[in-house]
């Protein structure tokens, strides 16, 4: 069903899943140019091109959309399959799964261009880009237990489905996604802090560019809260099925 759900979202154009590798670098380019030409931003590294900044840009996207991709897609996973409630017995908490899995491959596909593009730049890859996938699990972790909550949601409330579209880009330049916390005043920085992306993004970038090992108790923390929102989650989305055959 996840390859279901991928081929669905191109059907019919022509380049077909080439856009999973199209979409992110054409928005790198984009945000490159803004942020680096136009807006001269700067990562705080020594003698840092566009390249760089590029590089690590990407890193925090690719994490990003991740989340983002998930949060977008959650309001719609019931509404979207009627029959699936009405007609058939069919198991609705493996959708928010299938969008997961969906959304990782996604990122997969991201990854594999950062790593080229590190690799051409850089000729080599630090070593703690191994350890990426104890950084993502809290993250993933997190993001099912709230596409549980949306996916039941979108079923009664059918504006989340569009106010989810701003809360994503209120995240987008809310998050340390194109500045590094530690650009952020002090007396700001805590604000930033109580935003979960925020130590996960530095974390990614940490592993994956900087060569750095992530802070563990955070990771730690993270997961546990992880483990607890998506039990959460979960016993919302059980509690609340029984009601979506008579919304749909």
């Amino acid at each position: 069903m996840t390859k279901r759900n991928l081929l669905g979202k191109y059907k019919g154009s022509f380049f077909g899943l080439l856009w999973s590798f199209i979409n992110p670098l054409f928005m790198l380019g984009i945000y490159t140019f803004a942020f680096s030409v136009v807006f001269k931003a700067k990562w705080g590294l020594k003698e840092e091109g566009h390249i760089d900044f590029a590089l690590i840009l990407f890193a925090s996207l690719t994490i990003f959309n991740l989340f983002g991709e998930i949060l977008k897609e959650s309001p719609l996973l019931i509404v979207s399959q009627p029959n699936f409630v009405k007609k058939v017995v069919f198991p609705l908490e493996i959708l928010p799964i299938i969008n997961l899995l969906s959304a990782l491959i996604h990122s997969a596909i991201s990854l594999c261009v950062f790593l080229l593009f590190y690799g051409i730049a850089h000729l080599a890859l630090p070593v703690t880009i191994l350890l990426l996938p104890l950084v993502v699990i809290p993250l993933v972790l997190i993001s099912l237990g709230i596409s549980y909550i949306l996916a039941s949601l979108g079923v009664f409330l059918r504006d989340i489905g569009y106010f989810m579209t701003h809360i994503i880009t209120i995240l987008l330049f809310t998050s340390p996604v194109f500045f590094s916390l530690d650009r952020i005043p002090e007396k700001f920085r805590y604000l930033m802090l109580a935003n979960p992306l925020a130590y996960l993004l530095e974390d990614a970038r940490s592993v994956m560019i900087f060569g750095k090992y992530p802070n563990w108790n955070v990771l730690a923390a993270y997961t546990a809260l992880g483990l607890c929102l998506l039990i959460l989650g979960y016993w919302w989305f059980q509690k609340t099925r029984k009601g979506f055959a008579d919304v749909l």
